[in-house]
């Protein structure tokens, strides 16, 4: 897999509307695109997922940045890569980062399926030609506003709402929910805004019966997680607390959760997405993959990983104008009844569209290799 230089473009893209969590608000998204090219013109593509801030881990985009132009795009200038499964042992001497890894490992993917005339999906063992997906709702001002949200995403055919809650934005928002949609498949995503002082509090969501509630506890836990999995009915689901093989097999092996959302730059790449997807697999576990505002390329790679046999819940990977003016890759995503049909060009099935990312770049710089 010779490469002859890797472009870094820093982006950034305003979404249609602002995006509400338990730590924030968010309306502008600043990433990397990864281009690696190799001798033959193939050209392959990854997206960096890290926030400005690190409120969802420790990365952010200048981290990212750091990290991609000090420590890895040098290593893989001194190295031979084979398969991209390569890329991840390359990259274990640095400790954790997984963000910075991911975006330029998801690069590597789609120049290596370009290079074998496949796709992605193929590449990586995939084997549905359409995935479901559902959609992800921030917290609104009003719940009226709230419930014109759902209703029109429902009327788009998404096959599952995910809402997110905090503390006085939880119980009675959700009593409102279900009144109005009483069997839509609902999940709630905490993103860490609750302790073990609020077991009872949680335990009234089991009236609700939601599909999950996704990461509770802190981000880095997985002990209380157990405990408060055995306390309540509703089945946890461990985002932020899963960073790699290991911390899955742990978390399955205590109990502390019922479900995994697997998100490729949360985890270090597709390669360690892969095997905790085999694991969970293995272990009867249930997996889903999870979004993070991802722009088309991202979305792409997204999109492939899903495409894996345990995938088995609708993932977060809506249709690009859902959040989006205008992407960078054409065609954009494309939801139709709440499925995707997943793209059989080679690599990640979607060209990028140069004007319209060099419109959205600030920045750009170029690594040449041997």
């Amino acid at each position: 897999m010779a490469i002859e230089r890797i472009n870094l473009y820093k982006a950034n893209m305003r979404l249609k509307n602002p995006f509400q969590t338990s730590f924030g608000v968010m309306q502008e998204k600043e990433f990397f695109v990864i281009e690696a090219i190799d001798h033959d013109g193939n050209r392959g593509y990854g997206e960096s997922v890290a926030f400005r801030s690190p409120w969802y881990t420790e990365e952010t985009v200048k981290t990212t940045e750091h990290m991609l132009e000090d420590f890895l795009i040098p290593i893989l200038q001194k190295s031979e890569i084979d398969h991209p499964n390569d890329v991840f042992r390359l990259f274990r001497p640095i400790k954790r980062n997984n963000m910075a890894k991911a975006s330029i490992e998801g690069a590597i993917w789609d120049l290596y399926a370009k290079q074998q005339n496949i796709p992605l999906a193929k590449a990586i063992g995939g084997e549905k030609t359409t995935i479901e997906v559902g959609i992800s709702i921030g917290l609104q001002p009003t719940i009226k506003e709230l419930l014109d949200k759902i209703e029109a995403a429902l009327a788009t055919g998404y096959k599952r709402i995910k809402l997110k809650i905090k503390p006085g934005q939880d119980i009675e928002m959700l009593k409102e929910v279900r009144q109005h949609f009483p069997v839509t498949p609902i999940m709630v995503d905490a993103n860490s805004a609750y302790t073990l002082e609020d077991v009872d509090h949680l335990r009234k969501l089991d009236a609700f019966q939601l599909m999950m509630i996704e990461q509770p506890l802190a981000h880095d836990d997985i002990v209380d997680h157990a405990f408060l999995q055995k306390k309540i009915e509703t089945p946890i689901c461990l985002d932020e607390s899963i960073n790699s093989l290991d911390d899955a097999k742990r978390a399955i092996q205590l109990g502390s959760c019922k479900v995994i959302n697997i998100k490729i730059g949360r985890v270090g790449g597709i390669y360690e997405a892969k095997r905790i997807h085999d694991y969970c697999k293995e272990m009867g576990v249930d997996v889903w993959c999870g979004g993070m505002l991802e722009a088309g390329i991202g979305r792409a790679h997204n999109i492939a990983l899903t495409t894996l046999s345990n995938f088995t819940l609708p993932g977060d990977t809506a249709g690009s104008s859902n959040y989006w003016y205008e992407d960078i890759i054409q065609p954009e995503v494309i939801v139709e009844q709440g499925l995707i049909q997943v793209p059989t060009k080679p690599g990640i099935g979607f060209d990028v569209k140069e004007e319209s990312l060099n419109r959205f770049t600030s920045s750009s710089k170029t690594f040449t290799f041997n």
